[in-house]
């Protein structure tokens, strides 16, 4: 099926050119020639309802190849009826954030067009000026109440309402901005031929397409009309009723485009609303967080990663932190789940735990991540990173560990265990103290106690306080696992930064250790405690919000962890 646009004679009513960048007006001139195309194939096409940006980028991500702004989606999603209860200058601010988070076209529900043929004139400029590519107008008196609520509706004039079409076609800046004339003769029980009436009125009017609308379980008027209408312009459908009906008769009959009107905000209604009940009977989300989006996936799809890089394009840079990660052990209170693989690729919601930790690095601006392996090291194989092997990883500690990684301990580092997960902030915050040696210490601590593991505790000259407001930084004394608790201000998260000059002294120490022929046992606490002595090294404390993987307790909270 191939239809003919109609032309508008607007030579006696100019359409006012809009004072906005050239840009702008090819992405939404793009746009229009994008829906208008969907309406015009001759192939049947599919329109996706969203109410706000995030449903708008999840319609793009699905493959839709253009948008349904549902009116009742918008309206409820800002707790209001459907029934013009939201201006629609609210509706446009909302409008305005999905075509700015999204490429797709927009086809917006726009009730009657919120008033006279005044009105609807003064809509379409603004709807060309957001990008929006076309708009649905129904033949229903202002303010509409929605199609499924009552009987016999009651309907505008013919004629005032091809007013309207006419208005809107005449101020719209954008040629192949699309205006579909929404029919609801049938809804209101006036019949097939009170439809096809208005049909060929609103057709001569200049609309773009023709909805026809019912509330019926099965599509057999909608089919009829069709059939009757013969293709003059497209025929544009929304099943909500009858949506039993095989997508392939739709196609038979020559319908150019299938509206799936209201399902997303559907589907997040019922999603949300069993989340918020089983949260408040459990009193934990322990159970549900295995059954929802994640963070991460939350900052993939509003786009975090541009931001990102446009903040090394725009902002003032630090310099380019690398970072070691120590994971050569295979761990212990894991055996039957690292028989084949190391502890750090042990799976966490679907991803091995080193691929959680490298993203989280990687969203902090740590780009350069070297491994260190040792238990079944064929196993680590992530893209992104690079990789150095302590093949005497069953016998000797982290430190030799960190030893084979020297040559990657240059300029600013981090130096972090395995088997460590953190919320990004912990990193952000470790990255911005002053020092050539910091150290993370979580200053709640004791919360862990009743878990009974071995701790590396820290003591420190100050201990954490929420209104402390010296200037002076806390310094490390000493991390063990038997400080007496008195002394012990936290606990050593196993995250370490370092300038050049404090990768240098780790170097030194390093050295000395092995003149000593210590180095094969030493551990990250020993190396930090004799460094301790001799220069300041800083303690960042943070309060919570990280945890490791030392053994099924500790696996079981990290498939829970955000």
């Amino acid at each position: 099926m191939l239809f003919t646009p109609n032309v508008i004679d607007d030579s006696e009513s100019p359409r006012p050119e809009l004072d906005r960048p050239a840009r702008a007006v090819s992405s939404a001139g793009r746009r229009c020639t994008a829906l208008r195309h969907e309406l015009t194939s001759p192939a049947l096409s599919f329109l996706m309802e969203a109410h706000d940006g995030l449903s708008a980028k999840l319609v793009e991500e699905a493959g839709f190849p253009a948008i349904w702004a549902s009116g009742l989606a918008i309206s409820a999603a800002l707790g209001v009826r459907d029934n013009n209860e939201a201006s629609w200058t609210q509706v446009l601010d909302v409008l305005e954030f999905m075509a700015d988070a999204t490429t797709l076209p927009i086809l917006v529900d726009g009730d009657t067009g919120y008033g006279n043929f005044n009105n609807v004139r003064r809509l379409v400029r603004k709807l060309c000026q957001r990008g929006i590519a076309g708009v649905c107008i129904e033949d229903k008196l202002f303010p509409k109440t929605n199609s499924f609520i009552g009987e016999a509706q009651p309907l505008a004039a013919i004629d005032e309402f091809c007013g309207r079409i006419k208005a809107g076609k005449d101020s719209q800046s954008e040629d192949d901005f699309s205006l579909v004339a929404r029919i609801e003769a049938l809804i209101s029980g006036h019949g097939l031929d009170e439809a096809l009436r208005r049909a060929e009125a609103y057709h001569a009017a200049g609309a773009d397409a023709v909805l026809i609308h019912s509330k019926r379980a099965t599509a057999d008027e909608i089919l009829l009309f069709a059939a009757r209408w013969g293709n003059r312009c497209p025929v544009v459908i929304v099943p909500t009723m009858y949506y039993a009906t095989p997508t392939e008769i739709f196609r038979r009959a020559g319908i150019s485009t299938v509206i799936w009107a209201n399902h997303n905000l559907r589907a997040a209604l019922m999603a949300m609303r069993q989340t918020c009940q089983r949260i408040r009977a459990d009193e934990t989300v322990i159970d549900v967080e295995a059954r929802i989006a994640s963070v991460h996936d939350i900052f993939r799809l509003v786009g975090n990663s541009e931001l990102e890089a446009a903040e090394r394009r725009y902002l003032p840079q630090r310099p380019a932190t690398s970072a070691i990660v120590l994971a050569a052990s295979r761990g212990r209170g894991l055996d039957r789940l690292t028989e084949d693989r190391p502890k750090c690729m042990i799976d966490i919601r679907g991803e091995p735990l080193l691929r959680r930790l490298v993203a989280t690095l990687n969203d902090c601006g740590v780009r350069r991540v070297t491994v260190v392996r040792g238990y079944r090291k064929e196993a680590i194989d992530l893209p992104g990173i690079a990789t150095v092997d302590n093949d005497a990883y069953a016998v000797t500690g982290e430190v030799a560990s960190l030893a084979c990684a020297l040559e990657d301990l240059t300029g600013d580092s981090i130096v972090v265990y395995g088997d460590v997960l953190f919320r990004r902030y912990i990193l952000d915050g470790l990255l911005s103290v002053t020092g050539d040696i910091v150290v993370a210490v979580d200053a709640l601590w004791e919360r862990h106690g009743e878990a009974g593991r071995v701790r590396d505790l820290a003591a420190a000259s100050r201990r954490f306080s929420k209104s402390y407001l010296e200037d002076a930084p806390v310094l490390l004394r000493a991390i063990g696992s038997d400080l007496p608790e008195g002394e012990v201000a936290g606990e050593f998260i196993g995250m370490i930064r370092v300038n050049q000059r404090g990768a240098a002294l780790i170097r030194a120490e390093i050295a000395a250790l092995r003149e000593e022929e210590a180095l094969a046992q030493a551990d990250l606490p020993e190396l930090l405690t004799r460094l301790a002595v001799h220069h300041p090294v800083a303690v960042h404390y943070v309060t919570g919000h990280w945890l490791d993987v030392d053994d099924l307790a500790g696996l079981a909270e990290a498939r829970n962890f955000p």
